[in-house]
């Protein structure tokens, strides 16, 4: 679609450019590109770049709200997405002066992924607030006036005069930041039609952020690395403490739902202002460096009201001005050059046996960034190997190989020795991308095995002393690829197993007769093999005595130890779908269980833990946990806790770390009670007799007023209550706070909630 004029799109994701790009378009071109999704499926269209001939070339998108945008000009356009399962893309250039044009990704959001939230709603169709140039026959029409482009709510607008030639302003009420374009121009379009040269700003309520000053320092999205907050709008303005250096920006981690959530970094103070956009961010690929023209930058992270991610860490620094920043050095690769002022150019090979992707040379422009992120040394899609061991890693490992690839890898080790294979990492789309193993050199060779999707092989031994990798990946999607290890072996021994992950191995002798141990780490168990293996001679082939052991998480069982940890199935990695795990950790009679989250990620409403205060289901619930919020700790009152997990059968995330203890009551006091989530605590004696109060942050009620007392039984008198906002009330006071119910989670439907608001008579 890049170079093609036009067409239907088609696919869950793509890119779509104008002709030529990224060198200079046509003149007198008419591209009408349409872009057709499922029906309740919704596209976002993200634009990378945009330069354009003002007022005479326009890219025209139709399908969203306001249901006609015109673009035009050099500044890259905010993120569209349509209130329909279409986009439409019409893409107009007269017949003198050209530009490198628009490039745009678009992403399709399945229905289904707004289950959290029922489905997506948009603005109400308003007249007064479209910026179509169509009469109520859908015929474009002339025009020497714009229309009234109303005012944001929440903001004002400042002139009224609507005529060719003339500008609007608009500004946001204080805690509100402008989304969209600070002033629009009221243009001549394609020499016949006027027209806004930007859809009105929107004013959002700023929920988070910071102002931060140099020299340096750190921040996240909010809740890193657990999933970010729905409705987010984040602005942070990073200020030089020295007038005379400009700002530069890494980020550690990036991760947001593409298309949907994105992070806009701007120039200067002025946060919001569409002509000192540097970058728009979404989904996963960013920028090595991001650098200001001046001592300040603004960062406006703005997410919807379905399901994100984890969001980013940045580190910042101040750096001299004129300066791009140092970019580092690839992976595998080698730098030339050490400066890094405007103008500077640095160069880059890769070391023998890595194949260069990207840019061999960089600039640094005059506007501070690099002219391109610096290129990465990848293992070639063909290649012969020879070493008598070595590492196979599937392109571009582990940021995800791409498309439309088919590589072919021969190992070849001494005549009479064999090879074998272990599988460090494994994660390609399932059922669409595929490696083969052959034994032998050639593709009509015996198959040994083949791999698709997330399950890690097991490990792999040849016949032969040639060994034949075949990948092959289709057009769409990609997982984050593979990472295997060989080595060769002669016949007189076994091969290298490896070290299992989450595990400990104990022996390094491989040869006929040896035996090596595996003994997993903490909170993880024996999923295949036994303990010990021995190399021994079985039907004329020297082998090991049974499969390679492995470790993971199981998905429930019954622990007496008195410490240990609990790991959600699949830890480090994501869980699985249709869970339903059960543990029971029992202590000695007399003894309490402390329980302690580690670190605790569900998905919201749908994938839960419960912890229960005795041996089994019935027994008193303690708590019930999802999301991201769970306590620093619980206990149980006797020695007995039971934990059910289940998740449903779609998305996953990274679950939870649990670690437990068994605990002696003291004689003359009672265990921690703990802290309410969104509360405080008041008093610290926990002996028979005293008593502890609680309260909570502004906007949250108890549970129940009635203070803790630590009675004879060594047991407080009822449970930790809770910090809840909820459905109404009556509000006192002269300030304070009303949250929606449930908040910061997701409230649920059908509510009608009435506050009432108190104040002293006499005062509004």
């Amino acid at each position: 679609a890049e170079d093609a004029c036009g067409g239907t799109m088609r696919g869950s994701s793509g890119i779509i450019s104008s002709p030529n790009f990224p060198n200079e378009y046509h003149n007198n071109a008419d591209c009408t590109w349409t872009i057709v999704a499922e029906p309740g499926d919704t596209i976002s269209l993200i634009f990378t770049d945009f330069q354009m001939e003002e007022k005479y070339d326009y890219l025209e998108v139709e399908g969203s709200e306001p249901p006609t945008i015109w673009l035009s000009g050099m500044n890259i356009p905010p993120p569209v997405i349509s209130n329909k399962n279409w986009l439409r893309l019409h893409f107009v250039t007269d017949s003198n002066h050209r530009y490198r044009g628009f490039s745009a990704h678009y992403q399709v959001k399945k229905a289904i992924d707004f289950k959290s939230r029922g489905f997506k709603l948009f603005p109400g169709k308003d007249n007064s607030n479209k910026f179509s140039i169509l009469n109520e026959g859908g015929i474009k029409q002339a025009s020497n006036l714009c229309p009234d482009p109303g005012e944001p709510e929440n903001g004002k607008r400042i002139g009224s005069d609507f005529s060719l030639g003339a500008t609007v302003q608009f500004s946001c009420d204080e805690d509100y930041v402008l989304q969209g374009s600070k002033s629009i121009t009221c243009q001549r379009i394609a020499e016949v039609f006027a027209a806004w040269s930007d859809h009105r700003p929107v004013c959002k309520v700023k929920t988070c952020g910071s102002n931060l000053q140099g020299p340096g320092g750190t921040f996240t999205s909010p809740n890193f690395p657990f999933q970010y907050d729905s409705n987010a709008q984040c602005v942070w303005v990073i200020t030089a403490i020295n007038t005379n250096k400009v700002i530069q920006i890494n980020f550690e981690e990036f991760d947001l739902e593409i298309g949907y959530d994105t992070l806009t970094i701007g120039d200067g103070g002025e946060v919001g202002d569409p002509k000192t956009v540097l970058q728009v961010l979404t989904g996963s690929f960013v920028p090595d460096l991001i650098v200001s023209m001046s001592n300040q930058m603004w960062l406006h992270l703005q997410t919807d009201e379905s399901v994100g991610s984890i969001g980013f860490k940045v580190n910042y620094k101040e750096i001299e001005k004129e300066s791009c920043g140092d970019p580092g050095t690839p992976l595998y690769g080698i730098r030339e050059g050490d400066g890094f002022s405007n103008r500077d150019v640095l160069r880059f090979e890769c070391q023998f046996g890595f194949e260069l992707i990207g840019e061999k040379s960089i600039i640094c422009q005059e506007n501070n960034q690099w002219s391109a992120n610096i290129p990465i040394c990848i293992f070639p899609c063909l290649s012969n190997f020879t070493a008598p061991m070595g590492t196979v890693l599937s392109p571009d490992y582990p940021e995800g190989y791409g498309n439309n690839l088919n590589c072919i890898w021969t190992i070849i080790s001494d005549p009479g020795s064999r090879i074998h294979l272990s599988f460090n990492d494994f994660d390609l789309e399932s059922q669409f991308d595929f490696l083969a193993v052959k034994d032998g050199d050639s593709p009509d060779s015996p198959i040994i095995g083949t791999f698709t999707g997330a399950e890690v092989p097991s490990h792999l031994t040849s016949n032969g002393h040639i060994l034949r990798l075949e990948f092959q990946a289709d057009h769409s999607m990609s997982g984050r690829g593979f990472n295997i290890t060989y080595n060769t072996f002669g016949h007189n021994e076994c091969p290298d197993p490896g070290v299992p992950i989450n595990a400990r191995r104990f022996g390094d002798n491989f040869q006929l007769g040896s035996s090596i141990s595996v003994i997993c780490e903490e909170g993880f168990i024996k999923t295949q093999g036994t303990e010990t293996i021995t190399c021994m001679l079985m039907d004329g082939k020297v082998m090991w005595s049974g499969p390679i052991p492995k470790c993971g998480a199981p998905c429930g069982g019954h622990f007496s130890s008195p410490s240990g940890v609990i790991l959600s199935p699949g830890w480090p990695g994501y869980y699985k779908d249709s869970l339903n795990c059960e543990w029971v950790i029992e202590a000695e009679p007399g003894h309490s269980i402390k329980i302690t989250f580690e670190r605790f990620q569900t998905e919201l409403n749908y994938d839960v833990l419960e912890v229960h205060d005795g041996p089994n289901l019935l027994s008193p619930l303690l708590g019930s946990y999802n999301g991201t919020q769970v306590p620093q700790f619980l206990f149980s009152s006797s020695n007995f806790i039971y934990l059910l997990f289940t998740t449903d059968n779609s998305r996953s995330n990274n679950g939870f770390k649990i670690h437990y203890e068994s605990v002696t009551v003291n004689t003359y006091s009672c265990l921690d009670p703990g802290i309410p989530v969104h509360g405080r605590r008041y008093g610290h004696d926990f002996s028979i007799g005293s008593t502890v109060s609680f309260s909570c942050d502004p906007g949250y009620r108890l549970s129940h007023e009635e203070p803790l007392l630590c009675e004879k039984n060594h047991w407080w008198s009822h449970p930790l209550p809770t910090c809840d906002a909820l459905c109404g009330g009556d509000v006192r006071g002269p300030s304070g706070t009303i949250l929606s119910p449930g908040y910061p989670d997701l409230y649920p439907n059908s509510l009608n909630c009435t506050w009432t608001v108190d104040v002293t008579h006499g005062k509004g």
